[in-house]
């Protein structure tokens, strides 16, 4: 086979990995796949009902807007290119180290650069797909109320798929080169949570800190806001333009992020070549570890021990769970603030504390239970399961308390009755993310972190809707006791039958 026959069969190979990969990401690896597309263009169909909801309005905006609107438009799209960059770097990184075939393809008889030029290009196709699905329903509604001149949406979606791809090509290849492989993984993941809630977390922290609020819109429809932004003509209004249905700014955006994409895939190509070359031809010296004394202490401490050192060395935790950690900040922000004033926006901070305690309880409780990669192993302990599975439950109670014990100790000094009421709603709704996880609990590699949404729709559901639910029930124990009451009946009837319904009742 020639060389340009390997090159088109790498190309083939790599949009079929790409393919594959999205498949088992949104079926959850079912084998009855055909069912399961079915379900998402369901799902997809009836997302345009939210999506009215929050763009339906805005169908009938047109070219020149007024400073505040433009910039809420412009805000907007720069954020959804922020976390199109933070999810392209996450798969960057995954395709290059999760896949581990950098080996097998140093032994290609086709060119390094050729071929990494094909992976970023199937990278930034994939990113793009990703956006363009995402982004459906939000044009189809504005195209429908507001006229075809919204198509134009299409085209500002795959500009930004586009350069979000190069930059976050470029990005991890620098990493690369500057930290090395090893090390490169956990920068990226940092990196990724960072772009991809810093822009939302400095929006919050100059409203803390200006206005005393956490509403983002504070800052962007102030009159500092319009005061410093350019005038009408900017390129800094380009994507706003181009949204509206400006289709010559609209080509040029498209333009310019294959032209990224082009340069990217011309430079950094054959200098990630050369790395991996080098890196393969002087392999890193092993680091001695040293010797550490046996630790003696009960089964179950052991067993502990074991799930902690698992979570410690999870490979793709960090980037799942960094994001819903930095999310802390500005309600840590508001409470600091709070210190010097008698600012009633505090209460806010408790239902962001008790909805960041559940999701992240839920993740940790399927690495814990369902993630088992030793399952065999765990079962021949000689613990009853029973003590096993409790055991699982105490590290996640245990890591979800040194989270967040000092955010609510500072709480405490605050207001005691927040900091009590706090407490308690994060304890309910980690217990409520651990049952529902321990109800549907199922067999899985800890690899399949990224996907366990799709492993059961209705734990996913049950798992959001508690975490809503007890926010809800907390916020309104600060505020309207009664209702609070009403809240709490409501999520408890969720988790209830949550267990009614689950394979799994013990």
């Amino acid at each position: 086979m020639s060389s340009a026959g390997h090159l088109s069969w790498f190309v083939r190979h790599e949009f079929r990995l790409a393919w594959r990969e999205w498949l088992a990401m949104m079926t959850g690896g079912r084998r009855r796949r055909n069912r399961a597309v079915i379900g998402l263009l369901i799902a997809a169909a009836i997302l345009h009902l939210p999506a009215y909801a929050v763009v339906g309005r805005f169908a009938d905006l047109r070219f020149p807007l007024d400073p505040s609107s433009l910039i809420v438009l412009s805000a907007t799209i720069f954020l959804s290119w922020a976390l199109m960059l933070s999810q392209a770097i996450e798969s960057v990184t995954r395709v290059f180290y999760a896949r581990a075939d950098l080996d097998l393809i140093m032994s290609s008889p086709v060119k390094l650069t050729n071929i990494f030029s094909v992976r970023i290009a199937a990278i930034a196709l994939s990113v793009t797909s990703m956006a363009l699905l995402l982004s459906t329903p939000f044009v189809d509604v504005l195209v429908i109320l507001g006229g075809a001149r919204w198509l134009a949406g299409y085209g500002v979606v795959v500009a930004i798929g586009l350069s979000a791809a190069a930059v976050a090509i470029a990005i991890t290849v620098f990493l690369f080169r500057l930290i090395g492989p090893s090390r490169t993984r956990l920068a990226a993941q940092i990196v990724s949570a960072v772009i991809g809630a810093g822009f939302v977390i400095a929006l919050q922290i100059v409203a803390i800190l200006s206005y005393g609020t956490l509403s983002r819109f504070a800052v962007l429809n102030s009159a500092t806001a319009a005061h410093l932004a350019p005038g009408p003509n900017s390129l800094v209004w380009w994507p706003a333009r181009a949204a509206l249905g400006d289709l010559e700014v609209m080509l040029l955006l498209v333009a310019g992020g294959l032209v990224m994409l082009g340069m990217v895939m011309a430079v950094f190509a054959p200098r990630f070549a050369d790395t991996v070359v080098s890196v393969a031809a002087n392999p890193a010296a092993t680091i001695r570890s040293r010797t550490r004394a046996f630790r003696i202490g009960s089964r179950q401490q052991a067993l502990r021990w074991k799930e902690f050192l698992l979570l410690r060395r999870d490979p793709w935790l960090l980037s799942q769970s960094l994001m819903q950690m930095l999310y802390l900040v500005p309600p840590a922000l508001m409470l600091w603030r709070s210190f010097s004033g008698s600012s009633t926006a505090i209460v806010l901070i408790t239902p962001v504390i008790v909805m960041a305690a559940g999701q992240l309880a839920g993740g940790l409780a399927w690495l814990t239970i369902s993630g088992e990669d030793a399952a065999d192993l765990v079962a021949t302990a000689p613990l009853p399961p029973s003590r096993v599975i409790r055991a699982k439950i105490e590290v996640v109670l245990i890591a979800i308390a040194a989270i967040f014990t000092p955010l609510i100790t500072a709480l405490a000094f605050a207001s005691l009755r927040q900091a009590v009421v706090t407490a308690i709603a994060v304890v309910i709704a980690t217990a409520s993310a651990a049952a529902v996880q321990l109800w549907f609990r199922a067999q899985a590699k800890r690899s399949q972190f990224r996907r366990r949404q799709t492993s059961s729709r209705v734990a996913t559901f049950a798992e959001a809707f508690c975490s809503i639910g007890w926010a809800a029930t907390a916020a309104l124990a600060l505020t309207i006791p009664g209702a609070a009451i009403a809240s709490g009946i409501l999520t408890t009837m969720t988790l209830a039958t949550a267990w009614k319904i689950s394979p799994k009742k013990a």
